[in-house]
């Protein structure tokens, strides 16, 4: 009976996990490919226009993982505490936190895009305004060209 709780405790544990470490997507970017189409007719919302002021490359700052590594690892020791009975218990509470830290460490890194750099487009626009897009691809536009801002897609 306590073999068969416990099991339960693991097998939810275990599956918890997963189901966090699938949310740990890498972030969203704006395509690179086809993102300036020419001659592309506006859509129904407003555009604004203006001129590129600065195309640079930025290095992501990433995550150190500290608070995933912590939270994994008492996440992993709980549920290994669950298991085993004995020496067998503390050997398999120091796996699980090990294990539950590795892993917490490598989710807040994806989440964190793990350092990855971007190309930041910097738009003056016409009203006076300024305005940024990030790509992870180079972008096709350079420093003064004329683009049109539609929503948060830039044309030629």
């Amino acid at each position: 009976m306590i073999f068969r709780q416990r099991w339960v405790s693991f097998t939810g544990a275990a599956v918890a996990a997963a189901a966090l470490a699938g949310c740990a997507a890498p972030g969203y970017y704006q395509p690179g490919q086809g993102a300036y189409p020419a001659g592309q007719p506006a859509s129904a919302g407003y555009s604004q226009f203006g001129r590129v002021a600065d195309v640079r490359y930025v290095q992501g700052s990433g995550s150190s993982g500290v608070a995933g590594t912590v939270i994994g690892g008492a996440v992993g020791g709980l549920a290994g505490h669950q298991v085993g009975g004995g020496s067998g218990k503390t050997a398999a509470t120091i796996i699980g936190a090990v294990g539950g830290a590795l892993v917490g460490r490598a989710v807040e890194q994806n989440t964190s895009r793990g350092g990855q750099g971007v190309y930041r487009v910097t738009v003056q626009m016409d009203n006076g305004g300024t305005r940024t897009f990030d790509y992870a691809d180079a972008p096709s536009v350079q420093v003064g060209d004329r683009v049109r801002a539609d929503g948060n897609q830039l044309y030629r």
